[in-house]
């Protein structure tokens, strides 16, 4: 679904969230590697240049580390500013700068000592394993690196569960501890100076309590205080359902519409899985709505759960809210206005919601085109949501925010129209709401 808006532009912050937190973000980086480098330094470099680079890589992994632990702890301010799926970015490229540092470290180190020794490779790094304590946890921690980044690999990720996927990445938290350990043991810098030292357990202590903060504490703090439990399940069609939930104090649950959460239904055969679902309304203080089709059996089993049924909600999660609107509020719900909706199904019997998407737009000044039929039909106008079709919908689309949510192959065609249109970046509004990179 892709809606557009054109209002007057209502005052706005002089700068905007998502520009606040990559510069906040991106200065806090430099300002660590600044003050790494500068504690690396002041300890004294080795005599042994490439024993000196692996240290050096291996501190600046330890940073990659735990800024790792910092974008999975998907802190909220980080989350409303920049969106789940530019987290879910960082983290992939964050991931693969640390398996290069830690790699630059092991070869380093080794050949250095090697050297120094004058020793074989293999030699040397046996018994640097065998005698020098820290060592073997620093390996079992590389391994284990090694083993997330393998299943994240496009190819392993396609064909693994998100449940075995995620219950795989739990070992990161093993090998952060274990090259903690070994940092300690055996850190020049960590142990060359109190402010050094100060300087780590910082950097380690944010970064785990941020983990600590925003994976058990604060979700564990929600759900105690909204207790949500299922109130109805409303099939809208043959394939799509609709599950509606109350609780306590949802007034106070800081959800707007565009976002989603990571939902387990608390039942003896699904307790253990978490599926991400946008909110299919926008939540009025009194109940909380999400609307699936049965795309796989997360989803298909939706039509037989309970009424009764408790809820572990963990979010809400995204972006893709009027927090980053550059005309006007956006969202057809929060809105009234010059707004667009472009409602793209298969078949128009696949529009579920439709009536109550038109109440809206009829109450609110909104006009709804539904555009059904194959993806790119033969004719004058091309693919049904490309630079043509949208022009010819939308005239004035340069001039309004876009906010766009769907199926990735839906999205990504969307984008393709409004990048030849030239509609300003800062005016398009997408997201994913992918838990992958």
């Amino acid at each position: 679904m892709t809606t557009m808006t054109q209002t007057a532009v209502r005052p706005r912050p002089a700068i905007r969230p998502r520009i606040a937190a990559r510069s906040g973000l991106f200065l806090f980086i430099v300002a660590n590697v600044a003050a790494v480098t500068m504690l690396f330094f002041a300890a004294g470099p080795s005599d042994n240049v490439l024993i000196g680079v692996g240290r050096l890589a291996g501190l600046y992994g330890a940073l990659t580390m735990a800024f790792q632990l910092l974008l999975v702890a998907r802190l909220p301010w980080l989350d409303r500013r920049l969106g789940m799926d530019r987290l879910t970015g960082w983290h992939r490229w964050t991931g693969f700068s640390l398996l290069w540092t830690l790699l630059a470290h092991l070869v380093f180190i080794v050949f250095g000592y090697a050297r120094v020794e004058d020793n074989g490779v293999v030699d040397e790094f046996v018994t640097m394993v065998t005698e020098l304590e820290g060592i073997l946890r620093a390996v079992v921690a590389f391994a284990l690196i090694l083993l997330v980044g393998a299943v994240s690999a496009r190819f392993a990720r396609r064909r693994l569960p998100y449940e075995t996927w995620h219950f795989l990445h739990l070992y990161i938290y093993a090998a952060v501890v274990l090259a903690f350990s070994h940092q300690i043991a055996l850190g020049g810098s960590f142990a060359s100076s109190p402010g050094a030292e100060a300087y780590w357990w910082a950097v380690w202590g944010v970064a785990l309590g941020s983990v600590v903060a925003g994976c058990v504490v604060l979700p564990l703090a929600r759900n105690l205080r909204h207790r949500l439990k299922v109130v109805a399940v409303v099939p809208e069609s043959h394939d799509v359902v609709s599950v509606y939930m109350t609780g306590e104090h949802l007034d106070k649950m800081p959800a707007k519409a565009g976002q989603f959460f990571l939902w387990r239904f608390l039942t003896r055969d699904r307790w253990w899985q978490a599926n991400p679902f946008s909110l299919s309304a926008a939540p009025d203080g009194r109940t909380l709505r999400l609307t699936a089709k049965a795309a796989g059996d997360g989803s298909a089993s939706l039509r037989s759960l309970k009424v009764g049924t408790r809820v572990f909600a963990k979010g809400p999660y995204g972006a893709f809210t009027t927090m980053h609107q550059r005309k006007a509020d956006a969202l057809l719900e929060e809105i009234s206005g010059d707004v667009v909706v472009l409602y793209r199904v298969r078949d128009e019997r696949d529009a579920v919601l439709l009536p109550e998407l038109r109440g809206l737009a009829q109450a609110r000044g909104a006009v709804v085109h539904v555009l059904s039929g194959p993806s790119n039909p033969a004719g004058p106008h091309g693919p049904v949501l490309g630079a043509h079709s949208l022009r010819r919908m939308v005239p004035d689309v340069r001039n309004r925010d876009v906010f766009v949510c769907g199926p990735p192959g839906m999205t990504s065609a969307t984008l393709r129209g409004l990048r030849e249109l030239r509609v300003p970046n800062q005016q398009v509004h997408a997201e994913r709401f992918r838990l992958t990179a």
